[in-house]
């Protein structure tokens, strides 16, 4: 051991020579997963730390449209030491008049004097809160969105209307402590006593709005002894709990999958660096057989040949991992500042000891299980064969056992720590498949060259260039690794963006209304369908009553114990009742027109075979309170794609006979028309909420875009690193490119002939690793948008296109580079060298 340790130190102490490339590699994968990793630990350090501000108490009880009873209240009060009530749901905000009126859609925030229990309301100007519970004469304020303040035109006195309620802008509200656990909102939120709403429509019984209970406890509160007992007080009660252990869910869900998806595509780019590793660990290995093969006949062991080069590649490996462990650092705190302004809650970016060792642990696994392979191999050949040529073969048995084992680590470790673990193993056997697909087309690529070079006739820089593919030493596999998975990784992103763009673009404008109405209230239906039937702008109108409900068991148990973490048993659900089916029955009966028996469901029918209901089982739904138990009698084919009207749950009439409840309407008409029609629904129906449904789906497309930006960009490092791995292809290959030149101009063959050669050559590789990543890409995209996303899919041939030609531009430039040189130098001297 000392002996190989000595002989390591020596080696190491001419540098990086012959290293760039495996260094590059390590530096760039690691920085890629470790920068991805220290933010979302920052963003999970802040959901976690700022949990009670976040929350607005160290819990909530939650109500659906409705606000807590007496008694209820009393409870509350009883096991604070103090509560906030707030009301929150969704409105218009009206300014101005007749041509002149102006609407928006806000999320209305009704406040008491105890808010906010923690943290504090940041206006501009800055005013006390207390001034929104005082009104002046007679009219209540309001804080409004700067933007939207901007967009209307409004500074603070203007006077504006919530549902009819008269109201003065008393300031721009740059932040709330709360807005966060507040999760997405479909508008700019706007602050107001709840005072000022009392009485109005807006807190109708069935009205669509949430009553949230936000305490402070006492020091010392056992926070699950809490929860259990409010679970039992308000079994019945339709409440729902968070504290501040877990203040915003969506957020930190949202934080915890986006993040490691990004540091699965940073995995990616180490593996893609991985094959750098390995050509570099090769070609250092044949500079080095003569070394070898000289130690092997002077007597040493394969054991202390082995270590001279494990003591190298540690040695070069820690420096490596070290020096990408800075870049991240340099990277995440250089660029804090402007991270932290696109964050939608302040974070404190801080180096962390975990996602840096994960980065670490990657970085060291992926170098190992690369470089194992060719050292290996290379301790086991015979000393001739050292001294004649680079050496072949398996590595031996033992070896491919510790390869695989560190394989298995490598997998393990990123299905335990990603958090998604079938995710991870997806993409890992992606990536794998990816891997084999390109290693096979490489080799494929290979032979044909070889097949055509011997039977093609003519066009001689065509001739060359096939045979220095198909030759010894060719370039071929490499190249087509290092540039084809990179390549793969972004033309995936590619086409599931451009699907996604698509589908918001062109499917669903065609079919989706203009608007979608909430908070019709029941004595305003036929007045309102009565208006809208004699506008001639509007096309269609369609109505259904809606409740909201929350499926708290099936077949008697808790409606998500052993079942998938699926979007309809978490929270709150649209509900409707209706005497005949809306949608198409796929399976069972749906119940008769004039039924007035038991309650029955019928649910929709994708959505049950996710979950695994069958007709028959039994869903205990809570609406406003009460539990609703009813047979699941009929499946319904639920399309709602079309972004019209669409319930998962559809009671017989009887089974919410008496329930107070609203009316949801869907209104078509088109684009140019939509302005007009929202001011008179504004004046006629200042209670009512209208979404409109274009600028819903902006706001989902500028979500999209965030999200394909952040992945594009992980993804670029995986490009990145396949470019500087077809670079040291490239660059390893200048020598062999040198003698083929001085042997071509020996022979009569021009600069401009041989040039032509090369680069058809880089041209050919570029295209074939181009080609392959269109079709991963394809097959990708393919499989998220209609297994995943239910969408249609064809291929974007923009992307596709870019990904081909950007294959083959890498290609070129790289090749390009590192063949003039060998073009300008003599062939006298490069031969005499070689002699």
């Amino acid at each position: 051991m000392s002996v190989s340790w000595t002989i390591a130190r020596r080696e190491l102490r001419s540098g990086l020579r012959g290293f760039r490339v495996f260094f590059l590699c390590l530096m760039l994968g690691v920085a890629a997963i470790a920068s991805v990793g220290l933010v979302r630990h920052a963003i999970q350090s802040a959901l976690h730390d700022q949990g009670t501000a976040l929350l607005g108490g160290d819990a909530q009880l939650e109500f659906t449209y409705r606000r807590a009873t007496p008694l209820e209240r009393q409870w509350i009060e009883e096991r604070a030491s103090r509560v906030s009530e707030v009301i929150d749901f969704r409105s218009m905000l009206r300014h101005g008049e007749g041509d002149a009126l102006q609407t928006a859609l806000i999320q209305v925030k009704g406040v008491d004097s105890a808010y906010p229990l923690y943290g504090t309301v940041e206006t501009a100007p800055d005013l006390p809160l207390d001034q929104l519970q005082t009104p002046q004469d007679g009219i209540y304020g309001a804080l409004i969105d700067p933007v939207l303040a901007d967009r209307m035109g409004l500074k603070p006195g203007d006077r504006v209307e919530i549902g009819g309620v008269a109201l003065r802008m008393l300031a721009r509200l740059a932040r709330a402590p709360d807005e966060t656990g507040a999760g997405i909102t479909l508008g700019p939120p706007v602050i107001v006593a709840t005072k000022a709403l009392e009485g109005s429509r807006l807190l109708d019984a069935g009205a669509l709005f949430e009553s949230e209970y936000r305490v402070a406890l006492p020091q010392g509160t056992d926070l699950d002894a809490l929860k259990a007992e409010a679970r039992i007080r308000f079994k019945d009660a339709g409440m729902s709990w968070s504290d501040r252990r877990r203040a915003s869910p969506g957020a930190d869900r949202f934080a915890t999958r986006l993040g490691s998806f990004l540091v699965l595509v940073g995995l990616a780019g180490l593996t893609v660096g991985g094959v750098g590793i390995s050509s570099s660990v090769s070609s250092w290995l044949e500079r080095k057989a003569a070394t070898v093969a000289t130690l092997r006949a002077i007597g040493a062991t394969g054991r202390t040949i082995r270590w001279v080069f494990y003591w190298q590649l540690i040695g070069l490996t820690v420096l490596g991992i070290v020096a990408g462990l800075a870049l991240a650092s340099l990277l995440v705190l250089g660029f804090g500042g402007l991270i932290g302004r696109v964050m939608p809650i302040p974070v404190d970016l801080r180096l962390a000891l975990g996602p840096m060792a994960e980065a670490a642990m990657y970085g060291a696994l992926v170098t190992a299980i690369f470089s194992l392979w060719p050292l290996s191999r290379l301790s086991q050949t015979r000393v001739a064969r050292l001294y004649r040529s680079r050496s072949r073969g398996l590595p031996p048995l033992g070896m491919l056992a510790l390869i695989a084992v560190l394989l298995a680590v490598l997998v393990g470790a990123s299905m335990a720590l990603s958090g998604l673990p079938w995710l991870a193993l997806g993409a890992l056997g992606g990536v794998a498949g990816a891997l084999g697909l390109l290693a096979l087309m490489g080799w494929l690529t290979k032979r044909l060259a070889a097949r055509v070079q011997r039977v093609l006739r003519g066009a001689p820089a065509l001739r060359v260039a096939l045979a220095g593919i198909s030759g010894p030493g060719s370039e071929a596999l490499p190249v087509v690794l290092s540039l084809g998975l990179g390549l793969s990784v972004l033309s995936a992103i590619g086409q599931v963006d451009a699907g996604l763009r698509n589908a918001i673009a062109t499917d669903l404008p065609k079919q989706a209304p203009a608007f979608f109405l909430l908070d019709i209230q029941p004595d305003q239906l036929a007045p309102f369908k009565a208006q809208m039937q004699t506008d001639p702008q509007v096309e269609r109108v369609e109505t259904t009553p809606m409740l909201r409900g929350v499926i708290t068991q099936i077949n008697g148990k808790p409606a998500r114990e052993g079942r998938p973490d699926h979007w309809v048993l978490r929270g709150d659900r649209g509900v409707t009742y209706a005497a005949t089916p809306r949608e198409a029955i796929t399976e069972g009966q749906f119940w008769p027109e004039d039924y007035t028996g038991a309650p029955q469901i019928s649910f929709a029918a994708e959505e049950a075979k996710e979950i695994g209901l069958k007709l028959g089982d039994t869903l205990t739904v809570n609406i406003l309170g009460r539990d609703i138990t009813a047979p699941i009698t009929s499946f319904r084919n639920v399309d709602f794609s079309t972004a019209g009207i669409g319930f998962v749950i559809t009671f017989n009439p009887s089974a919410l006979a008496g329930a107070p409840h609203t009316h949801l309407a869907t209104l078509y008409a088109p684009e140019t028309a939509e302005p007009e029609i929202l001011r008179t629904l504004a004046q006629a129906f200042p209670n009512v909420t209208a979404v409109p449904v274009r600028e819903a789906i902006g706001r989902l497309t500028e979500a999209l875009q965030a999200i394909a930006r952040a992945t594009s960009l992980a993804a670029s490092v995986t490009l990145v690193t396949g470019v500087i791995v077809l670079i040291g292809a490239s660059a390893s290959g200048e020598a062999r490119r040198a003698w083929e030149a001085a042997l071509l101009k020996t022979l009569g063959a021009s600069r401009t002939r041989i040039l032509t050669a090369f680069l058809l050559r880089a041209l050919i590789l570029g295209g074939v690793a181009g080609l392959v990543a269109v079709g991963a890409g394809a097959l990708a995209g393919w499989a998220v948008l209609t297994r995943v996303m239910d969408l249609g899919y064809a291929i974007a041939w923009g992307p596709a296109l870019a990904v081909l030609f950007t294959g083959m531009l890498a290609a070129l430039l790289s090749d390009l580079f590192f063949v003039i040189r060998p073009l300008r130098v003599r062939p006298a001297r490069i031969l005499r060298q070689a002699d």
